[in-house]
């Protein structure tokens, strides 16, 4: 008989969920035991299921997929995680995979090879896309200084800091969600190796980052 293995989706957005979950019911060995739309949700629903692989969307409002999947993975390191996502930017690669992701693939990929990944992450092997590949590559002939892979979003949002304003005055200002000023906040602080507001501020003075 074959090996069920057991899976979580993680998406904020009810149509990916629900295509997922139709490809997931296809393949034979795979069950599908739960749905969270955000990473709050995940984690509870991690500990109600203990899946096997848990799909998870990067960017979602309240707690967003690399803090989910690291608080996830600290707790539960033998359930693996991919992350599935529109993305590809270097820090979004970097952050999931530090976070204790064991894949990285973008929701283009084929029915075929996220099967694929699902059973090579079970098995305890890596996935990544060829533009996760190519990300990582790239930062590895890269000489890194702090601050200096912020993206154009990130500096719009560490001006807005400096200038004294608040996560909900940011969001405003930037007609974004307070979810989405959060994860940009968490990258801001990663890529500067700092861990809070006043350390950032202090840096992209001293680094003339804005």
């Amino acid at each position: 008989m074959t090996e069920m293995i057991k899976i979580l989706l993680v998406d904020d957005h009810a149509v990916v969920r629900s295509g997922l979950s139709k490809f997931l019911m296809v393949n034979k060995d795979f069950k599908l035991v739960g749905e969270a739309s955000d990473g709050e949700e995940a984690v509870q629903l991690t500990a109600l299921h203990r899946p096997d692989v848990i799909l998870m969307d990067l960017m979602m409002p309240g707690v967003d997929g690399i803090t989910a999947t690291r608080r996830i993975h600290t707790k539960y390191p033998e359930i693996k995680i991919i992350a599935l996502t529109s993305f590809s930017e270097q820090n979004m690669v970097e952050g999931a995979l530090q976070a204790g992701a064991a894949g990285y693939l973008q929701k283009n990929v084929a029915a075929v090879e996220l099967a694929n990944a699902i059973r090579s992450a079970n098995a305890g092997r890596m996935t990544l896309s060829p533009e996760a590949a190519q990300v990582l590559a790239e930062s590895l002939t890269q000489p890194h200084i702090p601050g200096s892979d912020l993206t154009e979003r990130e500096r719009e949002v560490m001006r807005l800091m400096v200038d004294g304003c608040n996560n909900n005055e940011i969001a405003s200002r930037l007609v974004i969600s307070l979810g989405t000023v959060k994860f940009h906040i968490s990258n801001i602080f990663q890529k500067l190796g700092v861990d809070s507001r006043v350390e950032a501020v202090k840096l992209a003075f001293e680094r003339k980052l804005i």
